[in-house]
């Protein structure tokens, strides 16, 4: 035979050897993980400038918004009601942008903004000390931000807080109102897409009834 056409034929055979090797190994490594799908509240309603008609209203410090445990991290959590209710579990591809109590944070002074300044309470401490204004201080803490699974098809967003206007004083706090905040929403499906859409809309509407609830007590 000869040496050039087996010379040749080796090369063929050795390039398929190289060829099932890559694909082999190929098959052998694992799948990369897939990236957790990363949500917040959305755009947010867009009336500004109707409520910028009004007479515009005191102005607020907003504290930041206190939340323990699970609820002070990314992750978009649910409960099963009908199996174990005591427990919260993370959905394992779904993330918040931000931990909840910012998220709702975030959307309240959007909301009370319209007709208020609203400060931060560094801001607020400046302010006292170059202007001697002092405004009051509202302070949530969020209680629960879960997805309640009443059964494997049906759930719902439930929002619960608790809303405290103070008067900062130099000797603490003295309190002049509160409230308690419980919002429901039905998820659209049993998935934690649902489950954002109802945590959303049951947020929102805890944000519009400490607005409402503030215009009436300050």
């Amino acid at each position: 035979m000869n040496f050039v056409a087996v010379r040749g034929r080796l090369t063929r055979t050795f390039a398929v050897f190289l060829s099932i090797s890559a694909l082999l190994a190929g098959c052998a490594l694992p799948d990369k993980p897939a990236r957790p799908v990363m949500y917040d509240f959305g755009p947010g309603a867009q009336s500004a400038a109707a409520a910028t008609r009004q007479a515009p209203l005191a102005t607020l410090a907003l504290a930041e918004i206190e939340a323990s445990g699970p609820l002070d991290s990314s992750a978009v959590l649910y409960r099963l009601a009908y199996a174990d209710a005591q427990q919260l579990r993370p959905y394992a591809q779904a993330r918040w942008s931000m931990p909840p109590p910012q998220l709702l944070r975030q959307r309240l002074r959007e909301s009370l903004g319209q007709r208020r300044v609203v400060l931060n309470i560094d801001e607020l401490a400046s302010l006292g000390r170059s202007e001697g204004v002092h405004p009051l201080t509202l302070r949530i803490e969020l209680e629960e931000f879960s997805q309640i699974f009443e059964s494997p098809e049906r759930s719902a967003g439930l929002v619960r807080l608790r809303a405290t206007l103070v008067d900062s004083l130099p000797t603490g706090d003295r309190l002049l109102a509160q409230r308690s905040v419980v919002a429901q929403r039905p998820a659209p499906t049993p998935d934690a897409p649902g489950g954002v859409r109802a945590l959303t809309a049951a947020a929102d509407a805890a944000v519009e009834e400490i607005t409402q609830w503030l215009q009436q007590v300050r």
